[in-house]
């Protein structure tokens, strides 16, 4: 089926990027957190970000202009969902995914030269940059924050009573599955650099004693202790098929019989054209990653019955970006 497309809307989708970088500034000077539940002028907000007041005018106008924030007389005041969603006062605030979005902003504009040569323009060294890498680990820490207590519904962990997190980051999806199985314990396995983010995290939902934290390496070490439950999240979009399922074989090692595995990500259809999401997440692993890609449902398929998974289910679940959950139990 063709789009509806027109000079206006090719248009408006070229220059969609200046209503981006307009959000990514406003983040990235703390505009929504400065003015919080205040009226001010742009003068006053140019002092208090130290930064010029004819530009800091401009940019307030243009969010105003974007409905993000309120203009009244010559005073700017934050929407609701600026409160809620872009203050860093707030437990809603989404801004560490906004700015982890604008650091693959400048691989992004070389999508061309990645399309030709077949090969990323961004690579690991730039996650050395410690705002990077802190922008990154928080941004997936949201993430799995805002989609973990729909998706845990969708998940029947009764009856488990240890679930590994295979690249589980800061914990959130461990939390979220023990809070809603009591008698579930669960081990998150991650790069030492998660480690410190990952304990305050379950320390903070005082989880301490029923989510554990394990420094390893999944790609390169075998599999630590046996569980009955494994949960992998978003981590085989950056690895190549035979990479996948090497990790699914090693998740078999240690799974109980029984056991039960669950991949979830941004899964695309077998003609690989929707959902929209998934098939320009590809992309953005082309600019980043020597072999990663989104996956299709029949690909995972053939990976989890490779490793020796039987009952292969898709479950009903659909993320706010078209991810997908597909479960499987060792015999």
């Amino acid at each position: 089926m063709e789009g509806n497309w027109n000079p206006g809307s090719l248009l408006g989708m070229s220059g969609y990027y200046w209503r981006s970088c307009v959000l990514h500034a406003a983040i990235r000077l703390d505009l929504f957190t400065v003015i919080g539940n205040e009226s001010l002028t742009a003068e006053t907000v140019a002092d208090r970000i130290r930064a010029d007041s004819d530009g800091t005018a401009r940019l307030l106008n243009a969010l105003a202009a974007m409905k993000l924030m309120t203009k009244k007389e010559d005073r700017f005041g934050n929407t609701s969902a600026g409160s809620r969603f872009l203050s860093a006062s707030s437990s809603e605030y989404i801004g560490h995914i906004i700015l982890h979005h604008h650091h693959l902003m400048e691989s992004w504009q070389q999508l061309d030269r990645c399309v030709t040569s077949g090969k990323p323009v961004r690579t690991t060294l730039a996650f050395g940059d410690p705002a990077v890498r802190e922008a990154f680990i928080n941004a997936m820490s949201t993430t799995a924050m805002l989609t973990a207590p729909r998706l845990v519904g969708h998940m029947d962990l009764s009856g488990r009573r240890a679930l590994l997190d295979l690249g589980g980051g800061a914990g959130m999806y461990a939390i979220a599955f023990c809070k809603t199985n009591p008698h579930l314990s669960a081990w998150v396995l991650d790069l030492p650099s998660s480690q410190s983010q990952a304990r305050a995290t379950i320390e903070r939902f005082g989880m301490t004693g029923r989510v554990h934290f394990l420094a390893g390496d999944y790609l390169q070490e075998d599999l630590p202790g046996t569980y009955d439950a494994v949960w992998m999240s978003h981590i085989f979009h950056s690895e190549n098929p035979d990479t996948c399922s090497r990790m699914l074989e090693k998740v078999y090692r240690v799974l109980d019989p029984g056991g039960l595995v669950a991949v979830h990500e941004l899964i695309l259809n077998d003609d690989r054209t929707s959902p929209l999401f998934p098939a320009l997440f590809s992309l953005n692993m082309l600019t980043g990653t020597a072999e990663g890609r989104s996956y299709t449902n029949r690909e995972l398929t053939l990976m989890l019955k490779g490793a020796g998974f039987t009952d292969i289910t898709r479950l009903s679940y659909a993320g706010p970006t078209d991810s997908g959950i597909l479960t499987a139990k060792k015999p």
